[in-house]
């Protein structure tokens, strides 16, 4: 059945890690037409540095969108909208003529700035390391792109004349306004997260990082106006001149609200390159103290989200290490390698007959230390790269479930079911281990685009097609799927979470120390 050509639509851009995506969504949720273009995610011209040229992410952003034109059979004039999705973290300075002063810092970047910050007073510091938050304080220091820069490039710092996040500098390329949207502002910047504006020289943050108000842009609201689409990005683009760029929100916010999750009895987890666990909420509540909740893409709630850093790249990881047989038979079948992963693991019980690993390749900051390492216990001759595949999949979801319950806690709000984004989502068996571990129901949404969709729907507010959230997440999102726990799973699986899983990282962190004291790896913050 041929789909139906909608009468008004929205294009959404969604410019991702590993991708930019331009997308014409219905404001009924349906995905009309897309257009997805794979990007080199970062240069590296030093060991630990992660770069890219700012023209780079707006000449594929011209070319996905002109390619999307170009064969789509939407006609222009039915587009009434704009709205723009990113990656965070991606930093880029621009003189007063627009143009960059240097490659883009981007989000997976490694360098560290000299911890030279007066803040904390010494008298707080004894304080904050008594109760094992002086790392988090320091951390925000030292990864700071703007403070390495003013200590090792003063004279770009000095000539730049905005400092952007990738959004702020898109939405400049698409309508020459040097504005971006309040809930793009996730990173290390001077922005006061519980009031969701910059913050005034005297904030603690400021004294952190000290970016000067006038090299920030103008912060507008999601679902209000950015501007305009210009003449000359009309012209590279292909988007029609003089359409209205509608404010959104960060990829992961916009993941969160893109699942339709708007309260915070439902989260998100998401098994993308980065997992996440995350919920909206109307108060501000830091589940890891001293870590903010951001800016959600419903104008006026925070969204809460624990990390775990490699997440689903450690499917990736396996298959490149552990899984070129797979790969090579995938290819001449013609189909991803993970659906004879997925095979696989069929036939392994759950617990993975009692393989129990713990997802730490990379440390965060606060959950877990930055001396964590990843671990694999309980191997036995029994075990095969199955045997491990699956492992990967339920420390995944014990992490997220752990990182779910410290939500919980700190909401004071009960989760009671899940949606499942990303590209774990796509598993079917994978969907089934998270309803199996969390013992609650995994719906996964009608679409896998739901970072577009997310910023879709704050377009689709904003321009007045639904007259508030709750509408607009009743009309665009719907469930696909939905796994219920089994309960015989269901019970091994809570046994091995308590008993096993929850005592591993408690129990490996003074080795864990003592790695990093002898091998100098990880390096101390």
């Amino acid at each position: 059945m041929a789909k139906q050509i909608p009468d008004e639509c929205i294009l959404s851009i969604d410019a991702g890690t590993q991708s930019v995506r331009a997308v014409i969504i219905d404001p009924l949720g349906n995905i009309v037409d897309i257009v997805k273009t794979p990007i080199e995610p970062y240069y590296s011209s030093n060991p630990g540095w992660a770069e890219q040229e700012p023209e780079y992410f707006w000449k594929m952003l011209c070319l996905t969108c002109r390619n999307l034109f170009r064969n789509t059979k939407v006609p222009k004039k039915a587009v009434k909208g704009v709205t723009l999705t990113t990656q965070r973290c991606t930093m880029i300075n621009i003189d007063k003529d627009g143009k960059p002063l240097r490659p883009a810092i981007v989000w997976l970047d490694q360098r560290k700035a000299a911890n030279n910050v007066s803040w904390p007073p010494f008298y707080l510091k004894p304080v904050l390391a008594a109760i094992n938050l002086l790392d988090a304080v320091n951390y925000s220091i030292t990864e700071a792109e703007a403070n390495w820069l003013m200590q090792n490039q003063p004279d770009i710092w000095d000539k730049t004349y905005k400092y952007l996040f990738l959004s702020g500098y898109l939405t400049f390329k698409l309508t020459g306004e040097l504005v971006d949207s309040a809930a793009n502002q996730v990173g290390f910047v001077p922005f006061d997260y519980k009031n969701q504006v910059w913050t005034p020289t005297s904030h603690n943050y400021y004294k952190r990082i000290p970016v000067p108000r006038d090299k920030l842009p103008d912060l507008v609201k999601p679902t209000e106006m950015l501007g305009h689409i210009s003449d000359a990005a009309a012209k590279e683009t292909g988007i029609p001149k003089g359409l209205p760029l509608i404010a959104a929100a960060t990829d992961q916010a916009c993941e969160l609200l893109g699942t339709g999750c708007l309260t915070p009895e439902t989260a998100c987890v998401s098994y993308g390159t980065t997992a996440t666990v995350k919920t909206n909420n109307e108060k501000y509540v830091e589940v890891i103290p001293f870590i903010p909740p951001y800016p959600s893409a419903i104008t006026g709630l925070y969204y809460s989200e624990i990390m775990i850093y490699r997440g689903y790249w450690m499917v990736s990881w396996f298959k490149r290490e552990f899984g070129l047989r797979e790969v090579q038979i995938a290819k001449k079948r013609k189909i991803p390698p993970e659906v004879l992963f997925d095979e696989l693991i069929k036939d392994i019980p759950p617990g993975s007959m009692g393989l129990t690993l713990q997802p730490y390749w990379t440390p965060g900051v606060k959950m877990p230390g930055s001396e964590a390492k990843g671990a694999i216990i309980g191997f036995g001759d029994v075990h095969t790269r199955a045997h491990i595949y699956r492992a990967i999949l339920e420390g995944l979801a014990y992490a997220l479930k752990e990182g779910a319950i410290r939500t919980a806690r700190r909401n004071k709000i009960k989760i009671k079911k899940l949606r499942v984004s990303g590209g774990g989502s796509q598993s079917s068996v994978a969907m089934q281990i998270t309803a199996d571990i969390f013992d609650m129901p995994a719906e996964r949404p009608h679409t896998y685009e739901t970072s577009a969709l997310g910023a879709a729907i704050d377009a689709a507010v904003g321009l007045k097609y639904h007259s508030d959230f709750q509408s607009a997440i009743r009309s665009m999102t719907h469930v696909k799927d939905t796994f219920i726990p089994q309960s015989d799973t269901r019970d091994i699986y809570r046994e091995l979470f308590e008993k096993v899983y929850l005592k591993i990282y408690k129990k490996l962190q003074p080795l864990y120390n003592d790695i990093r004291n002898i091998t100098k790896y990880p390096e101390k913050i």
